[in-house]
């Protein structure tokens, strides 16, 4: 696999997790985990030289 096929995967999931954190219950464990998943995934992407200024929603 590409680095640019590894990039537009790891976009694509950001985008996913991000839709599924907007839907799930602040105070529950799956809220929780996909906090952590959107972490690394917002670490992968900016090291990865990846401006999330207009992809990232969460901000957080």
């Amino acid at each position: 696999m590409t680095e640019k096929e590894m990039l537009k995967i790891s976009v694509e999931e950001f985008s996913r997790v991000q839709d599924w954190i907007e839907l799930a219950e602040k105070d529950s464990d799956v809220y929780k985990s996909l906090k952590k998943r959107y972490l690394d995934l917002k670490v992968i992407l900016t090291s990865s030289g990846v401006n999330l200024t207009e992809i990232d929603r969460i901000k957080g």
